[in-house]
């Protein structure tokens, strides 16, 4: 947990830390107009909420359905495969991938935006198939292999995002 925190912080305040460097090189001055600056703080803001929510929702879907007994917060010991989960395996690493690029708009560099934040993504998406999906197969074994068999990793239709923004109730399950 310790060094995913630690890779997340050196991808955020790196990627701002290079995105204005590159910005003085190549954006000269476009991080400096009002107009941008707002216009990218407010499409940041919008995709960090929706970045929030997705997170939230997931994680109550993994509290309520994959929990058993007294665990760490954010452990799960039982295999999860209702709510959102049913339609995709990885939600709420969909919404992490748009994390970065929440807080590129958010902090006004283009070149965070544009270069910086989609290598980021891709980052994301190597760690979840060299790391959480091995990680899931150890834990679960068989179980998984089937469902990811059956289900995508990222699903894009209309009703699985209305299921990833629907809120989910902590209440557990008796």
């Amino acid at each position: 947990m310790i060094v995913r925190l630690t890779i997340w912080c050196v991808m955020l305040f790196g990627g701002i830390t290079i995105g204005y460097q590159l910005d003085s090189i190549l954006f000269k001055g476009l991080n400096l107009q009002l107009y941008f600056y707002i216009l990218s703080f407010l499409i940041g803001s919008l995709l960090l909420s929706l970045v929030i929510k997705i997170s939230k929702n997931t994680g109550r879907t993994l509290a309520k359905y994959g929990r058993q007994g007294e665990l760490k917060r954010m452990d799960t010991n039982v295999f999860v495969d209702q709510g959102i989960y049913k339609y995709m395996r990885h939600p709420m690493h969909l919404g992490l991938l748009f994390f970065p690029l929440s807080i590129a708009f958010i902090s006004g560099s283009l070149s965070f935006i544009i270069i910086i934040s989609p290598l980021e993504a891709f980052l994301i998406l190597i760690m979840v198939k060299f790391i959480e999906e091995p990680e899931a197969i150890k834990k679960f074994g068989k179980d998984y292999l089937i469902y990811k068999s059956k289900v995508p990793g990222f699903c894009f239709s209309i009703k699985c995002l209305k299921k990833l923004f629907k809120v989910v109730s902590i209440k557990t399950i008796k």
